[in-house]
């Protein structure tokens, strides 16, 4: 029997939150408390989110004060219009830092187009390249975008380590399609919104166990169905990631600690460096 969705389970149980953006803005005052509150909430093992070309060097130098985080560096789709060859260079130094476990946030938002749709495709494929030539997995962004990403994707994957779709919202094709590239799945707080998370709950039990993974997207992202308001109103953190693993552990009808096991494993294997 699965715990219910309204109460934590007690005990030591450990978990991986694969995409946390701990460099943002909103942590400035609090950063190591935030990070001692996961700690205290079994998050053992953090990947720390770089956007930009100034956020993956602070998520690199966070990562190396700390044993129990690590680091992505990359260029967020919104920005995709600033990659440049420099821009290119200062990636590939960066992205042989032993702190970095995955080449991204990169890929597709066509949903909001901060940036042109050729600039995003563009700096996509010259990231995948960045990623192939690492010999690291890749850290994925798509919104709105799938009838493009995935030919492009496709195109490369045989020559990536791994990919993860991070913060998945997508249709049950979009999902299969993922899949079938033999890629990871993350999911955030989005699944335990009763608003808009409505299918993903229904296709979160069609991840396979071994590719499946869990985020909070903090400060994003903040779970709507907490039964308690989080230390800074509307500030998602680490330390709710249990929060976000027991409702996906009921959806699919898993142990917590089973679950927790599961990701935190799929999280060490895919982010196990070169």
């Amino acid at each position: 029997m699965t715990q219910p969705h309204n109460t934590l389970p007690e005990g030591p149980i450990l978990w991986a939150d694969i995409g946390v953006n701990l460099t943002d803005k909103q942590f400035r005052e609090d950063r190591n408390d935030v990070i001692d509150r996961a700690r205290a909430a079994g998050v053992t093992w953090q990947l720390i989110t770089g956007t930009s070309l100034d956020e993956s060097r602070q998520a690199v130098t966070l990562a190396s004060q700390h044993n129990d985080l690590f680091a992505t560096a990359g260029l967020h789709p919104h920005s995709a219009r600033f990659y440049s060859p420099e821009m290119e260079k200062e990636l590939r130094e960066l992205l042989k830092s032993p702190e970095v476990r995955a080449a991204g946030e990169m890929g597709l938002d066509f949903n909001r187009d901060f940036s042109p749709r050729p600039d995003q495709e563009r700096a996509f494929e010259a990231q995948l390249a960045l990623a192939a030539e690492a010999g690291l997995p890749v850290f994925l962004h798509e919104r709105d975008a799938h009838e493009r990403f995935l030919p492009i994707l496709k195109a490369w994957r045989d020559q990536l380590k791994g990919a993860v779709v991070h913060c998945f919202t997508g249709s049950k094709r979009a999902l299969f399609d993922y899949l079938d590239l033999d890629c990871h799945i993350g999911i955030t707080g989005w699944v335990c919104d009763e608003r808009r998370g409505k299918e993903l709950a229904t296709l979160v039990p069609n991840i396979p166990d071994n590719r499946l993974l869990l985020e909070t997207d903090a400060p994003y992202l903040i779970p709507r169905d907490l039964p308690e308001p989080p230390v800074q109103k509307r500030r998602n953190e680490p330390c709710l990631l249990p929060w976000i693993g027991q409702r996906v552990a009921t959806l699919r009808e898993q142990e917590v600690t089973a679950l927790a096991a599961i990701t935190s494993d799929n999280a060490a294997t895919l982010f196990s460096g070169r």
